[in-house]
């Protein structure tokens, strides 16, 4: 072999040593785009993490706001998610707690309720309880 073929295989050599490097790196990053778009799945959104910490009508209040102002609670929602894994925020957060929050910033989040109260044995709605007591006045008064 001359000089120049022997030259010729060692760049070929080098070219091709080169080539494979950059094929194994490539793969390495791609498993490890792969490995943090799995993790990001797994991941649990701020919403899934803010849930997991609510207690007593909690969710109830979440709901609405979210209903009634949903970029304003989406931000809430972020910045709470955000204050649980962090650890500053360590107790059970339940509706009441959530509505004062909701409300402190000015957001005056409407929930349903209804006061029921025991009427012979069974629990009616106030509301119905004073229109039946209404009606009953009314009859009377027409009765005399």
């Amino acid at each position: 072999m001359s000089e120049e073929d022997k030259e010729l295989e060692r760049l070929k050599e080098k070219r091709l040593a080169e080539m494979q490097k950059n094929i194994s790196f490539q793969q390495k990053q791609e498993e490890l785009v792969a490995a943090h778009k799995d993790e990001q799945k797994n991941a649990p959104t701020p919403r899934e993490i803010l849930v997991g910490r609510l207690g007593h009508r909690g969710l109830e209040v979440l709901e609405n706001a979210e209903a009634q102002f949903p970029n304003e609670t989406k931000i809430v929602i972020e910045k709470l998610a955000e204050l649980i894994t962090s650890g500053d925020i360590d107790e059970e957060i339940d509706g009441g707690k959530l509505m004062i929050l909701f409300r402190s910033i000015g957001m005056n989040v409407r929930v349903e309720t209804t006061i029921n109260v025991e009427q012979e044995g069974k629990f009616v709605s106030l509301s119905d309880k004073l229109s039946s007591k209404l009606s009953n006045s009314k009859n009377q008064d027409n009765s005399e």
